[in-house]
């Protein structure tokens, strides 16, 4: 299977975190910036921030697994699917909880589909 779709995804989530790290970069001087340092706002900002690296490389890491899978298997397109919902989802859900509390039980969304893809993938490289 050939994954160029999650490589290309991945680079460019990186290339997202560089950005959304440079428009943090700007603002981090002013001490109560999102409400200060240890703020619950200024952490899911950081926590978003940082996903955009953390899932970008595991879309990377998945393109260049699921270029070794033999034929068109179901689990693997499924599996580069829930890699990118959870990547997608993942900065969603840290904004929005940093401005929304309450809505926490979001955070299942990114969560889930990438245990999925996962599981998926380590079902994948040990059948391969």
């Amino acid at each position: 299977m050939k994954s160029n779709f999650n490589l290309v995804f991945g680079w460019l989530w990186i290339l997202l975190g560089f950005l959304w790290g440079m428009v943090m970069g700007m603002n981090f001087h002013i001490e109560t910036w999102l409400g200060g340092y240890a703020a619950y706002k200024r952490r899911m900002y950081r926590l978003g921030h940082v996903s955009f690296f953390g899932l970008g490389m595991v879309n990377i890491l998945f393109g260049m697994t699921a270029q070794g899978f033999t034929g068109a298997n179901i689990y693997a397109r499924f599996a580069a699917v829930v890699f990118l919902v959870g990547a997608v989802t993942m900065p969603v859900c840290c904004v929005l909880m940093a401005h929304f509390p309450k809505m926490r039980m979001l955070f299942a969304l990114p969560v889930v589909s990438l245990i999925a893809g996962a599981v998926l993938t380590l079902l994948e490289v040990i059948k391969s």
